[in-house]
């Protein structure tokens, strides 16, 4: 799980307020139960005397036989469920209610986070990406083959533009299983409106699922939160800069669209470099030729992108004019 420490102590946090909710509510209950059962009280204190007399005998060089101590307590707990229940309270009213029985909100089973922790994890990595509502729509459940032409003929592989989608997704869903084993990035070219970003999409949802941390920017929203960090607009505290390289899943969407420049340049070589050398996925998406790319970017982020990423030419017709007319193929 690509947790930071940032990003665990958030989580942290939140079993620290769950056990302090909880342990209010338990006093709250206390207090309404003291109330109406005055018994409680006495009984109370023949609990305490006889757990005082048990521990009296362990404390003896000799210890005693304490199992009439215990059924004495047992019968003591009874005698608590019996009064509670003849008052209208269920059995447990007095006991802790944990928000999940199985940790009792500590996040931890045996040693091993729990299954509550990876849902939590899940829950941060999809706040975090940005993608949370996105993703209820666009996901592999969604995806759909008919806005892709049969009649429309990649040139250079020889494959219409249906069997071209097929192709790519096949190999998104081998990245997103051999995600933990195999290091690799995609970059995903072509016109507008042919699934680039909606591809992007699934494969988040994949991962953040699989708990995995996965943030995603627009090339604007990217480039423009590193000149703010780069000359000092930025808030203390607010920079993003190393999850941005330490991220189990970096998408760039739209790549292209932003102004470019020498800076931006550069802060893309710095962004590939270091997630490169990390071992951290990424994925870009533009709608650039790649001639043109390489002349916007520099030879040494194409040289880059070329080494590295897998490569996916997507072609069609612009999905969302076709969705506006109500067209499939």
């Amino acid at each position: 799980m690509g947790l930071n420490n940032t990003q665990y102590d958030a989580i942290m946090r939140c079993y620290s307020k769950k056990q302090s909710e909880n342990q209010r509510a338990l006093e709250q209950r206390r207090k309404t139960a003291y109330e109406q059962i005055p018994q409680l009280t006495q009984l109370d204190r023949e609990v305490a005397a006889c757990s005082l007399a048990g521990a009296r005998v362990l404390l003896e060089e000799d210890s005693g036989d304490t199992s009439s101590l215990k059924k004495e307590l047992a019968a003591y707990a009874g005698q608590r469920i019996r009064l509670l229940k003849e008052h209208g309270f269920p059995g447990d009213y007095l006991e802790m209610h944990y928000t999940c029985p199985d940790c009792q909100d500590t996040g931890y089973t045996e040693g091993k986070k729990c299954h509550c922790f990876r849902q939590a994890a899940i829950d941060l990595f999809y706040t975090q990406s940005g993608l949370k509502e996105i993703l209820k729509q666009e996901n592999f459940q969604h995806f759909s083959y008919d806005y892709y032409p049969e009649d429309l003929i990649h040139p250079a592989t020889g494959k219409n533009a249906r069997e071209t989608m097929r192709t790519t997704v096949a190999a998104c869903l081998r990245y997103i299983e051999e995600f933990d084993e195999t290091f690799s990035n995609l970059f995903f070219y072509g016109g507008t409106g042919l699934g680039k970003t909606f591809l992007s999409h699934c494969i988040a949802k994949e991962l953040i699922e699989r708990a995995h941390s996965v943030i995603y920017y627009s090339a604007f929203e990217l480039f423009d939160l590193f000149a703010q960090n780069s000359f000092g607009r930025r808030e203390a505290g607010s920079d993003m800069t190393d999850y941005i390289f330490d991220c189990d899943l970096l998408i760039v969407d739209d790549l292209g669209t932003e102004l470019t420049n020498s800076f931006v340049s550069s802060q893309l070589f710095l962004i590939l470099n270091e997630r490169i050398q990390r071992q951290k996925s990424t994925i870009i998406s533009t709608n650039l030729p790649l001639g043109t790319f390489a002349e916007l970017y520099s030879e040494r982020v194409f040289s880059r992108i070329t080494s590295n990423f897998q490569l996916f030419q997507l072609i069609g017709n612009d999905i969302r004019i076709q969705k506006k007319l109500g067209l499939t193929s």
